[in-house]
């Protein structure tokens, strides 16, 4: 008698397995989106040739070889049994994953090999739904050795037969009538940006990051899930030859040539070809000083307000896709800021709180617009946001958070412009009783729950729920506020202070709150000066830790915190002591844990155990430097994020000025 079969389930197994193979390898090319091109059939791959694809997939994924050579060899082994196969693998769903990996590991003569094996159907390629990604992942590959080859010298230039940059430029030869189709394309489309790119030597992004420009956002959630990652070819630019440019200037004139206004505005608020728009406006600029895309979708600097224009811009400023468009070409260059001055003036000054109003699409034109506008335009805006800035964010309705944090960088770029008024808005929206003058006060953690939600979070869920992408944007926000004024960090401290410690301890074990109770143990700047009121604050807070230190320094997150209770408790020894004695009473855990080894390292624990007077010394040496740090008439060292602000204001002084010059020059020239 065999063994008892545990479940219905288990007897149908095999049958399903098999039966899912035999719909894998029967599995025809995916219908194609609409489509004047008609994609040929390259043929099926059979049982036996999925079955061995599929396995070589699985090795190259493992990366189990002990050499670069042995893995050469493999992939060598693995294309001669591919030979005369790769248009019918590049399309079938398994094997493109494998043609994918073999372009990633490739060396250079495989990598042409595969290039040239493509030669007269990089179109149909470009328009499927597989074989489109390997092509993207081969031309990324394929400008790495465009760039190789210029730095060679002529000599052994010469000895290769054809140059990489030959068959680049004769696969365009190849794109060049589908162009037009291709920016509308669900998959062709995303092609022909990434050779957008590589023509005009820009940053090729990776194909995992969030903001990619290469990829769509299922097929970045699909590569993780896949476990394809980026080789160093990727999220970076390459040097390509003067030739490349000629290309570019080709595929601009392909774009605009023979289209009307009407035409190239429908393009740009399409939901594929808007994407494609952008980039073509962004880089168009190296090749064509008359910005011919552009002028096909706006109008020339020197018009007035146009009835067509103005409800084109409207729409722009209240579709999803129409916003998109118009912040990447605000945002991301390209475009003259005489041109965006131009509509600015014309179609929304008039109309900031109205458009900052809009959620989902006006708001994120007003927050491009503080960091490309003239100064005075810049404050302007900030005239119209500040008094009203209460009322537009909302962390309980997902609107605006990331308008909070443009104004006070917009602030911060323009010498913390009305800081104060910031300051005061943002505490009514998410501590309305809290009392910046009287801080010891707060009673209750307002601060904490209007902008982390703690009530309807993940914190204390015993399920080991993942934090959610809600409450990571929530800390990131809350964060900015801590750096931005001590009145915020007062308020959170307050607010440790006003929750159940069970409820706090709670949060310093939590994947994303923990790093909001790390990033407030902050101490306030010598330069500053720390009130007794503030003193005191700071020391009750550090006796909500007492107890907790062993088990903070045995977690992932917790040992963050005591890591980072170091510095907190400068000029505070006896807490100090009270930590490390807690932790030497439980040296024995904290040695057998990862994380509580990293801890007991930070703090010197051996000092503290065998030397006592050095460990005394390292924090005698710790409060002269918190003293130094700032002496008597030195002016504030500013924060990163200050530093960075001001930066980005005199760049955009400059080109305002720049922008000036040049107006006044033509006028000149005219009057002459």
């Amino acid at each position: 008698m065999g063994p008892k079969v545990r479940g219905r389930r288990a007897p149908n197994r095999e049958t399903r397995e098999a039966k899912r193979q035999e719909e894998l390898v029967e599995e025809e090319q995916v219908p194609e989106p609409t489509s004047n091109l008609t994609t040929p059939f390259f043929g099926l791959v059979d049982a036996s040739e999925i079955e061995y694809f599929k396995s070589a997939e699985s090795t190259l994924n493992v990366t189990s070889f002990e050499s670069t050579e042995e893995r050469d060899a493999f992939i060598n082994s693995v294309l001669d049994e591919a030979s005369g196969k790769e248009l019918k693998l590049v399309t079938n769903q398994i094997c493109s994953k494998l043609m994918e990996r073999i372009i990633l590991f490739g060396g250079d003569q495989q990598l042409i090999s595969i290039f040239k094996s493509f030669s007269n159907h990089f179109v149909s390629l470009a328009h499927h739904k597989y074989s489109s990604h390997v092509l993207e992942t081969l031309l990324v590959r394929v400008a790495g050795l465009v760039e190789k080859e210029l730095a060679r010298s002529a000599d052994d230039a010469a000895d290769q037969e054809v140059t990489v940059e030959h068959l680049f430029i004769t696969m365009m030869q190849e794109f060049y009538p589908h162009i037009n189709e291709m920016i509308t394309h669900q998959y062709a489309s995303h092609v022909l940006r990434l050779l957008v790119l590589i023509l005009a030597s820009k940053k090729l992004p990776s194909a995992l990051t969030a903001n990619s420009t290469l990829r769509s956002k299922k097929s970045k959630i699909a590569r993780k899930m896949i476990e394809i990652k980026d080789n160093e070819d990727f999220d970076r630019s390459f040097e390509t030859p003067p030739s490349f440019k000629d290309e570019l200037k080709k595929v601009c004139k392909s774009i605009s040539e023979g289209k009307t206004i009407k035409d190239m505005r429908e393009l740009s608020i399409h939901k594929i070809a808007s994407p494609v728009i952008q980039l073509v406006i962004q880089v168009e600029g190296l090749v064509d000083k008359e910005r011919s895309v552009w002028h096909l979708v706006f109008l020339p600097e020197s018009s007035s307000e146009d009835p067509q224009e103005e409800a084109f811009v409207e729409h722009l400023l209240s579709d999803s896709v129409g916003s998109h468009f118009f912040e990447s070409i605000i945002k991301n260059g390209g475009a003259r800021p005489k041109y965006i001055e131009r509509l600015y003036k014309l179609y929304m000054k008039d109309r900031i709180m109205k458009l900052a109003r809009r959620s989902t699409t006006g708001v994120y034109i007003v927050q491009a617009l503080m960091f490309k506008l003239r100064p005075n335009e810049v404050e302007y805006i900030l005239d119209e946001v500040i008094p009203e800035l209460s009322n537009l964010v909302s962390i309980v309705d997902n609107q605006n958070i990331d308008l909070g944090r443009s104004v006070i960088d917009a602030s911060i770029s323009r010498s913390n412009y009305r800081r104060d008024d910031i300051i005061s808005q943002l505490l009514l929206k998410f501590a309305p009783k809290f009392d910046p003058k009287n801080p010891s006060q707060n009673d209750n953690y307002d601060l904490l729950e209007n902008t982390l939600l703690l009530s309807s979070s993940t914190l204390g869920n015993t399920r080991d729920d993942w934090p959610t992408a809600e409450e990571r944007r929530n800390a990131l926000f809350l964060e900015k506020l801590l750096d931005y004024d001590t009145s915020f960090l007062l308020a959170v401290w307050t607010s440790f202070l006003a929750m159940p410690k069970e409820r706090f301890l709670q949060m310093c074990f939590h994947g994303v709150f923990s790093h909001v109770v790390e990033h407030a143990l902050a101490v306030i700047p010598a330069s500053i000066g720390e009130s007794k009121e503030v003193n005191i604050l700071r020391k009750r807070l550090l006796n909500v830790f007492q107890g907790s230190i062993v088990s903070l320094a045995c977690n992932a997150y917790g040992s963050h915190i005591v890591d980072k209770l170091w510095s907190f408790t400068v000029l505070m020894k006896m807490y100090k002591e009270r930590f490390a004695t807690e932790l030497k009473g439980e040296s024995h855990k904290v040695k057998e844990s990862t994380y509580g080894r990293l801890v007991w390292k930070n703090w010197s624990m051996e000092l503290f155990i065998r030397k006592k007077y050095d460990w005394s010394q390292l924090i005698k040496v710790q409060d002269e430097e918190y003293h130094n740090e700032h002496a008597e008439g030195e002016e504030r060292a500013k924060r990163p994020i200050e530093l960075k602000m001001e930066q980005l204001a005199k760049k955009n002084e400059k080109s305002s000025l720049a922008s000036t010059n040049n107006d006044e020059r033509n006028k000149r020239q005219r009057i002459r």
